[in-house]
């Protein structure tokens, strides 16, 4: 959510950026609110005027009283109660005014950064960096679920008849490995100094709409029947949350933590559920790292989270590159955001792995999370990114450690995590 004040005093500049984000249909929003907000604004400087002339007058009763001037003072005491009426119905109307203004307000897209890319959707994302030589081998690279099957790492049959599609079962050294990269994950942000987590896996509604998007939210959540209550789709969500109408002191400041957390998506949308594969699933796990900071510090954290991930990836002798995500590609919280991708030998192309945003004071302003700087209070700015998440990063990983004999290499930095295993056999 962005500060009324840019409405009151640029609505231009809040157009021009939803124009950027190619969402024309909300620039009469802008114009809604500041209607809204000038309402809002009289009614609330009216009742501050009645609310000192009651108190004025409340004083000349007792004065009028103690002069023995009853009937004035009755006459006096009336004018309170009517004016006393008149406020409580001025509060209601600002209460009713503040409501429609936040919910607008929710809508309107957050300002995106002035170095992001102005295109309409993903298509028009820029590749930003490559890191490692995308190798593609002479021999075949069979598909993700082919080679688990070879390992007798998975079984999705009969997880579609437990759960239904999006759903899988890991085994042997298959799920080990999946355990492995997370627990590798983990060590490596604490190395790096952030603080370990593992959250709350259900959020309440005020945290999730303050942490996303109503849109995000209708095609991610599950929502728990009969409770206030929401699975995370990340443990972003649950961390962010933390700091819900909390007050920090900049001493406190960068709040620098790495979360575990599994991750329920209901994944609606174009993309669909795949029947046969773990790229696109209803249920993940994840390592996650998270940062509030000082606003002017928040660029300069961006940087450092995506390289984290580049990094990590580099470890487990996988390609990566990195991808600026366009205007009209970006979350309406969002400032800026880069995609970390894979290699895939098979497809030989790259796909995600991993998001890191810069979401401004967006998250904080909904969440009502302030810090006390010297200056006063104010807003800090939220940042998250995917360290890893198996198992889509495990189809990376299978890939690109495939030996000919259909054997799996497993990287040096991953072997204390496996029990000294150097590579997983065909079963």
């Amino acid at each position: 959510m962005i500060d009324i004040n840019l409405i009151r005093k640029d609505p231009e500049l809040v157009k021009d950026n939803i124009r950027k984000k190619f969402q024309d249909e909300k620039l009469s929003l802008v114009d809604e609110i500041a209607k809204l907000d000038v309402d809002y604004r009289a009614s609330k400087t009216q009742a501050d005027e009645l609310r000192g002339q009651r108190n004025l007058i409340s004083k000349q009763i007792g004065i009028i009283m103690k002069q023995g001037n009853k009937k004035e003072a009755e006459n006096l005491k009336q004018q309170v109660n009517e004016i006393a009426a008149t406020i409580v119905t001025l509060e209601e109307k600002e209460e009713i005014l503040q409501q429609k203004i936040n919910e607008k307000m929710m809508i309107i897209p957050n300002i995106i950064d002035d170095s992001v890319p102005i295109g309409k959707d993903d298509s028009e994302n820029v590749v930003v960096a490559q890191i490692g030589e995308a190798l593609i081998p002479d021999y075949d690279i069979p598909y993700h679920v082919d080679i688990m099957e070879s390992l007798n790492g998975i079984e999705l049959d009969s997880a579609r008849k437990v759960s239904g599609n999006g759903f899988y079962y890991l085994k042997g050294d298959v799920a080990r490995l999946h355990s492995a990269i997370l627990a590798y994950a983990r060590d490596f942000m604490i190395d790096r100094g952030f603080t370990y987590y593992i959250p709350p896996f259900m959020i309440r509604s005020e945290v999730v709409t303050g942490v996303m998007s109503f849109a995000e939210m209708e095609n991610m959540m599950y929502k728990i029947e009969g409770e206030d209550l929401y699975l995370i789709g990340t443990s972003e969500h649950s961390m962010i949350g933390k700091f819900i109408d909390t007050i920090l002191t900049e001493e406190e400041l960068p709040q620098t933590l790495t979360s575990y957390s599994p991750c329920f998506r209901k994944e609606v949308g174009a993309h669909g559920i795949e029947e046969r594969g773990v790229y696109r699933i209803h249920q993940f796990e994840k390592q996650e790292m998270i940062v509030v900071c000082k606003p002017e510090e928040s660029m300069g954290w961006f940087e450092k989270l995506y390289e984290n991930t580049v990094a990590f990836f580099r470890t487990l002798d996988i390609p990566v590159r990195t991808l600026e995500c366009c205007s009209g590609d970006l979350a309406d919280l969002k400032v800026k955001s880069i995609d970390v991708e894979a290699f895939s030998p098979r497809q030989k192309k790259y796909f995600e792995v991993g998001s890191c945003s810069n979401l401004g004071d967006a998250q904080a302003r909904r969440l009502g999370i302030r810090v006390n700087g010297k200056d006063g209070k104010y807003f800090p700015h939220t940042l998250n990114n995917t360290v890893v998440a198996p198992p889509r990063m495990l189809i990376a990983f299978l890939e690109n450690n495939l030996n000919e004999d259909g054997s799996v290499r497993v990287p040096e930095a991953l072997r204390p995590y496996m029990g000294g295993q150097k590579q997983l056999i065909k079963r």
